[in-house]
């Protein structure tokens, strides 16, 4: 289909058109999957009983085969665009404004936002403090480097043009707007994020407008690694483990 002016456009239709090869899609997908199971192990209580250290185990394993299974299907994901990088910047340090300000205030009103009574406190867990540094030091590897990749790719490159291009998500272009990627996208991500589902959802809205802003997944993924970057930072000097 042409528009006139001879440029192809894909027509709204196509986008609706079976495929045969679904591999791509496993490579979006096995990274957050493996991700997502070695969190439900680190935190599963049944698991800490018969492990011990069970969550500091299971991060720096989750964050290896993470990084492991990005390496390996690398060439199946969509080229990253960097322009507006420093748009990145600015809403990844307003993101841990709104992030640290707004779980605070509904930890205090609300009782549903509570954060958890035991969280993960490395100062305490670890009797060698070069185990503890190499621990943090994985943390943010993995909070920094390995999940706004993981994440970005998944939410907001694949998920989010699968919504607007349900047989194949390579029809949809990188943050071509759509109300249901734009407003849903922004829920599932908040599903995994448990007691900060609410704070999760407005800082997902905000990525979501600057992807759509920008077009660029390579944005949002600096967004999402200094909003992580400065969550670390918060969470060492305060020692507020629950927001890690």
């Amino acid at each position: 289909m042409s528009d006139g002016g001879g440029g192809p456009v894909i027509a709204y239709e196509s986008k609706r058109q079976p495929r045969a090869d679904r591999a791509d899609d496993l490579a979006y997908i096995l990274p957050m999957a493996a991700f997502l199971l070695f969190t439900w192990l680190g935190a599963n209580a049944a698991v800490k009983r018969l492990i011990p250290h069970a969550y500091p185990i299971s991060y720096a394993i989750k964050v290896l085969v993470t990084a492991g299974l990005l390496a390996y299907f690398w060439r199946r994901y969509t080229k990253i665009r960097w322009n507006h990088w420093w748009l990145g910047v600015v809403v990844g340090v307003v993101g841990i404004v709104q992030w640290v300000a707004m779980q605070k205030l509904l930890q205090q009103h609300f009782e549903l936002f509570a954060p958890p009574d035991d969280p993960f406190d490395p100062t305490a867990a670890f009797s060698s403090p070069g185990v503890m540094y190499a621990f943090i030091v994985v943390r943010f590897i993995g909070a920094v480097l390995v999940v706004p990749v993981m994440e970005e790719l998944f939410w907001r490159d694949f998920l989010w043009r699968q919504v607007l291009a349900p047989n194949d998500f390579k029809l949809a272009e990188v943050g071509e707007f759509g109300w249901a990627p734009f407003v849903g996208v922004s829920l599932a991500f908040a599903v995994v994020h448990g007691n900060w589902w609410l704070t999760s959802i407005v800082w997902g809205l905000m990525v979501a407008a600057l992807l759509v802003h920008t077009k660029s997944l390579g944005a949002c993924i600096i967004a999402h690694a200094v909003t992580n970057l400065l969550l670390g930072v918060y969470v060492l000097v305060y020692r507020d483990w629950a927001f890690w």
